[in-house]
């Protein structure tokens, strides 16, 4: 049944996922006559899924096509599967990712620890399995053949794990789209000319310095490229990245946010980086796991280098989708590269890790401050 959201007093859910959906087809996707689209997500994102179905559809796609999940699927695949069920790929999402034009990405989880147990080994199996459609999938995103989008759609487990209220963690959700605004689109629209003046600076420079409590680390951009990340790919957005030049990251980098991957939590990381390799680490809880990850071909490489820029993000939610963007924040992510920055590292991992910049933190650019306590001041 459908709920009358106190917060948003004039239209119902179904207006609010309406714009949702006009949001995600027209600026995000950019659904073109002839389009193939592709949505993966759960049952539980079904009223959000009709409504971007209806829209693309008007938008004239010629196909849309759609993977709704159901309760503890991947972990009753890992713990049932026969060996060759792991290493036969799925059909449906390996032709999306290699001939489709459009792909959407909606968040809505049943459970967040759902995977937390999960066999290992059967796990790296399927991993492997994954490979080619994970390759298709970060080719054809950076040449933009594959136009994509990773959202949110509230659920009760990720409510929880945010600390809020269903009704408010919808609130949160929907005002960090920017659907309460008169025209979301144009909303974001100016969040990429704010940004882009950023990019433009970090674009002319070729050596990046993070400093902040337990973090000296740099690394060099030649030849790579920093994006503006603008919602199109990521709803809601707001940060500027990079891959780093993969032998050039060199010191020590402490991530001051809970890091979490696959419904694992680890806190306290610290990471001991030379000539590009993270020759050690630590973490003050998860050590087993964050042990096992760096077992992973790729992961002793760092994928990204990033800023966050969204100061209307302005707590921990648990949900990197949201963390990565707060304002007064960086990330650097171990593992796969984004092939659209210029970056060469290729792994299944990609596992973004999020610090503090607030207090006493700097960005230094070819030696020059830019950043100091989580605001550029370029």
């Amino acid at each position: 049944m459908e709920r009358i959201m106190y917060f948003y007093p004039k239209n119902n859910m179904t207006s609010i996922l309406s714009r949702y959906a006009t949001l995600l087809t027209h600026y995000c996707l950019r659904v073109s006559p002839g389009d193939k689209v592709f949505i993966s997500t759960t049952g539980l994102a079904e009223p959000l899924v009709r409504e971007v179905y209806r829209e693309a559809l008007t938008a004239g796609a010629a196909l849309v096509e759609c993977d709704l999940s159901f309760r503890e699927r991947e972990l009753i695949f890992l713990e049932n599967a026969t060996q060759q069920a792991l290493q036969t790929p799925p059909t449906l999402m390996s032709l999306a990712m290699e001939t489709f034009d459009c792909y959407l990405a909606i968040r809505a989880p049943y459970n967040l620890r759902e995977m937390q147990n999960a066999p290992g080994d059967a796990a790296k199996i399927r991993q492997e399995a994954l490979t080619p459609s994970n390759k298709a999938y970060f080719e054809r995103t950076a040449d933009r053949r594959l136009r994509r989008n990773l959202c949110q759609y509230p659920t009760d487990a990720a409510a929880q794990e945010a600390g809020m209220s269903l009704s408010e963690y919808e609130h949160f959700v929907f005002g960090a789209c920017k659907l309460y605004e008169d025209d979301p689109q144009q909303a974001w629209l100016q969040v990429r000319a704010n940004q882009q003046r950023i990019v433009d600076h970090l674009n002319a420079c070729t050596t990046v310095q993070y400093l902040a409590d337990g973090t000296d680390i740099t690394f060099s951009t030649q030849g790579r490229t920093w994006m503006n990340s603008d919602g199109q790919t990521n709803m809601p957005s707001g940060e500027v990245y990079t891959s780093p030049v993969e032998d050039s990251v060199s010191g020590t980098v402490h991530f001051s946010y809970p890091c979490l991957y696959q419904g694992n939590e680890v806190e306290g990381v610290t990471l001991w980086v030379k000539d590009g390799f993270i020759e050690k680490w630590e973490a003050r809880r998860g050590q087993d796991f964050l042990d096992r990850v760096f077992q992973i071909p790729g992961t002793r490489r760092f994928g990204e280098a990033a800023i966050g820029t969204n100061y209307d993000i302005n707590r921990m939610t648990k949900n990197i989708l949201f963390d990565e963007k707060i304002g007064g924040t960086i990330h650097m992510a171990i593992g796969q590269s984004y092939l659209q920055t210029g970056g060469k590292n290729e792994s299944a991992v990609h596992w973004d890790m999020i610090t503090d910049m607030t207090r006493g933190g700097e960005i230094r650019a070819d030696g020059e401050v830019i950043y100091r306590d989580g605001q550029f001041l370029i």
